[in-house]
């Protein structure tokens, strides 16, 4: 169980009041702490072993331990106060072994912030033709060399302590979809079992991973009845927090937003909300409106590394010919270190010369946007103007 720094009288408890000066609740939790909100929109913060973050808040997502193109000073520049990183890719390699000795992947990095490390399941989604899932785990073979693995819960469990992230998730079924009714429910009922198994193989190792906060994953595909069940099971273990998972994973916004709505509301006011995998800014600001608190998606530096960027009037694909003797910047709102100093025919030149710089330019920018918008976000929230700011955003960006 992680830390939060408050009177030893409200340890493990939940202080709820009113204030009248300020006219909103304040909850206060050994993890989480809901600042404000506006209608369901959050405004919080959470303590970590590595120091606390903002929410809500997207994460970049750093696969083998580093958001490719970037440093660590640039990370921190461009205002990120928490990254993922991958626990598949990381147990591949480097390897555990490596990490845990050079005194977990803080150390191993230099990345002295937050990090939550992801379970591996949607990994043995997206890799199911060299992976095979039983009621037991999963059996894989590495995409380096071929090599076999199995994933079970105790095994991802030992190998997320040893990787030693402030945040860790327990293992889960992330099915494809379309997927009929039978096999999400098995999704379902693995994810739980899955669950109840991390939980307790955490709480045997509490004592040495005492500063890491264990997160529930929630599935159940588009079918209402099975996030409903998935909620009551996971949320039955009672976590420092909880993600929504198996969304965005090729269903319709509508349906995306619809099994969010549904889902949400199950999720304890008290303890963070963790959206996984959803990256795009209209999505983003519409699960914000439902009470979200995080984010990642490798969307917005992988996007950045093929020619694309984010931009405040929209996508913007750098790499076109209309833009080979554009002196603009990528983004003409825009006040990164980027946009201050390089142009658009610059930045393309360099992509298309297959030098590394422009990559490195477009993906720093990508990541500065995405943490501008989130503390614009923020910023919106405690002025109790969200869905205005969400109004004005979304006309600006889709203007072309």
């Amino acid at each position: 169980m992680l830390f939060f720094s408050v009177n030893t009288v409200l340890n493990q408890s939940i202080l709820l009041f009113y204030s009248l000066q300020l006219h909103f609740f304040v909850y206060i939790h050994p993890m989480y702490r809901l600042l404000t909100y506006d209608n369901d929109a959050r405004r919080g913060e959470v303590t970590t072993s590595h120091g606390t973050f903002q929410t809500p808040a997207f994460m970049p997502v750093g696969t083998s331990g580093a958001v490719k193109a970037l440093t660590c000073e640039d990370l921190e520049e461009a205002g990120a106060e928490i990254i993922l990183g991958n626990t598949y890719h990381l147990y591949l390699r480097p390897g555990m072994e490596i990490i845990k000795a050079q005194g977990g992947l803080a150390k191993f990095n230099s990345w002295h912030k937050p990090t939550l490390t992801d379970s591996g399941g949607f990994q043995v989604f997206s890799l199911q033709d060299i992976s095979r899932v039983t009621d037991d785990g999963v059996e894989f073979k590495s995409h380096y060399d071929g090599s076999r693995h199995m994933f079970t819960p105790e095994r991802v469990m030992e190998i997320q302590h040893a990787i030693g992230a402030d945040i860790i998730m327990a293992f889960d079924q992330c099915v494809s979809y379309p997927a009929d009714y039978e096999t999400a429910e098995r999704g379902v009922q693995r994810t739980t079992n899955w669950a109840k198994l991390c939980h307790e193989y955490h709480q045997m190792a509490e004592q040495e991973n005492s500063r890491q906060s264990l997160f529930g994953i929630i599935q159940g595909s588009t079918y209402k009845e099975l996030r409903t069940r998935s909620a009551h099971e996971i949320i039955e273990l009672d976590l420092p927090g909880y993600a929504i998972g198996g969304l965005s994973v090729g269903e319709s916004k509508q349906e995306m937003e619809e099994m969010l709505a549904h889902t949400i509301q199950y999720l304890p006011k008290d303890k963070p909300r963790y959206l996984m995998g959803v990256g795009y800014p209209e999505d983003i600001l519409m699960a914000v409106s439902y009470g979200v608190d995080m984010f990642d998606c490798v969307l917005p530096t992988r996007n950045a590394r093929t020619g694309n960027v984010f931009t405040s009037e929209g996508q913007m694909t750098y790499r076109n010919a209309e833009y080979a003797n554009d002196d603009r910047p990528l983004d003409l709102h825009c006040d990164c270190r980027v946009c201050r100093r390089y142009s658009r025919a610059y930045i393309r030149h360099l992509y298309n010369q297959s030098e590394i710089t422009g990559m490195v330019l477009a993906t720093y920018h990508s990541t500065y946007f995405y943490q501008k918008l989130m503390r614009d976000i923020r910023k919106a929230i405690e002025e109790h103007r969200f869905e205005s700011f969400r109004k004005e955003f979304l006309r600006r960006y889709h203007q072309e």
